[in-house]
């Protein structure tokens, strides 16, 4: 969890997520809480998150980031990659997420992936900014 928490911070600065909620992400969406790298070093982490909405099994991306030595090595994609497959096995139909709107980086990462801007999300981080809510279809 060190680690995890260490690669947060270094992501996402004042809005990484404490230890406390992802002890709590953890027992609930344990079985999608990926983890990139070897044994003694982790590169980056994927925290997906499954709920049935109206009878149809549905995800959320909570949080994926790659500690900054080990980026645009792949990390990221291997990481999507496998959520996706886990995800299709569930029979999940719609993947979604939120990314600040600033984030061009994150936002062109998601698109290479097939994630369309939903609608804005205003004031959706705690220093005012705004989020797109993106989503893909897995169907």
């Amino acid at each position: 969890m060190d680690a995890i928490l260490k690669i947060e911070h270094a992501s996402f600065r004042k809005d990484a997520y404490d230890r406390n909620l992802f002890a709590d992400f953890y027992h609930k969406c344990g079985d999608l809480f990926l983890v990139a790298g070897g044994t003694r070093r982790i590169s980056g982490y994927m925290l997906t998150c499954t709920r049935s909405r109206g009878g149809s099994p549905m995800a959320q991306v909570v949080s994926l980031a790659v500690a900054p030595g080990a980026r645009r090595a792949g990390v990221a994609s291997a990481l999507m990659e496998s959520t996706l497959r886990r995800l299709r096995r569930r029979r999940v139909k719609r993947l979604s997420l939120a990314v600040k709107v600033t984030n061009r980086a994150a936002i062109a990462f998601y698109r290479k992936y097939g994630f369309q801007p939903l609608r804005s999300l205003p004031r959706y981080y705690e220093d005012g900014k705004d989020a797109w809510l993106m989503v893909r279809d897995l169907t």
